[in-house]
């Protein structure tokens, strides 16, 4: 079994990662810094390195540097996980010796499995995503964006990277989306927005995503009162689900158990249910 070290301080693209590779039967290492990641790699002997640029204590170069004044090390191959995706910045991790690189802001899992497949040779990589320009992938893309366009998304989520993360996939998808970072301005745009679906947090600055949940379905009105709701939670014990379905969630998603794309299948469904 291949095994790859993770070397990523981003919590929810971690988990993402961690996920996504273990389904694919590799052996997976996390380290969440730059120091613990060579001192995991040396421990570890890992047979691919996903490696974050930007990073508390050591960032991605240093390690890149000191795994360069190491033989053993230097051979390891990595894929750089680089926030901007700027050539400078790839143009330099080239040099230092990567293979590949990842952008954040472009985050798709199937890319990375099709990148790690793409290393170890195990089979053809899968065609990234945005590189597909056929006239008949474009008409597809136009078709989605047709069938959602009436639908309004709210995401109440105060982790900036998923909620970026989910917001780009469903514009993706055609939807339209409005966002709220806090419990009470998560009901005030509720209350403004009037959306399709809401897609909520628990762990809120404010009021949290139970009471959220409470007074939506306490509504006076019906339009409010009947908008689906799917909480999106690192909670995951069995009171907490219990509670958020009791107080009218349509669902219970746990952070680490899903990746946005999983997410937003969900999404579909739920609206598909409710037409």
């Amino acid at each position: 079994m291949k095994k790859i070290l993770i070397i990523e301080d981003e919590k929810v693209l971690l988990e993402i990662l961690e996920k996504k590779l273990t389904a694919q039967g590799y052996e997976v290492v996390v380290a969440k810094d730059g120091e613990e990641g060579l001192n995991k790699m040396k421990e570890s002997k890992p047979d691919l390195i996903l490696l974050d640029i930007i990073m508390p204590k050591m960032d991605g170069f240093e390690v890149l540097t000191e795994m360069n004044k190491n033989g053993a090390l230097s051979e390891i191959p990595v894929i750089i996980i680089s926030n901007s995706g700027q050539p400078v910045e790839i143009d330099r991790a080239l040099k230092l010796g990567v293979k590949d690189y990842l952008i954040k802001t472009e985050f798709n899992p199937e890319e990375v499995i099709a990148k790690v497949i793409k290393i170890f040779g195990e089979a053809p990589a899968m065609p990234e995503k945005k590189d597909l320009s056929g006239s008949e992938s474009k008409e597809k893309s136009m078709g989605k964006k047709r069938n959602n366009s009436g639908n309004k998304i709210l995401i109440v989520e105060d982790d900036k990277f998923l909620r970026d993360l989910i917001i780009k996939k469903l514009k993706n998808e055609g939807y339209e989306t409005v966002f709220a970072v806090g419990g009470e301005e998560g009901l005030k745009k509720i209350e403004e927005e009037r959306p399709s679906l809401v897609l909520l947090d628990l762990i809120l600055p404010g009021i949290d995503g139970f009471e959220v949940l409470k007074q939506v379905k306490s509504n006076s009105s019906d339009e409010i009162k009947n908008i689906p709701v799917i909480i999106l939670s690192n909670l995951g014990q069995q009171d907490d689900v219990k509670k958020g379905i009791n107080l009218g969630a349509v669902d219970f998603l746990i952070k680490a158990h899903f990746t946005p794309s999983e997410i937003i299948d969900k999404i579909k469904q739920v609206l598909k249910e409710k037409k």
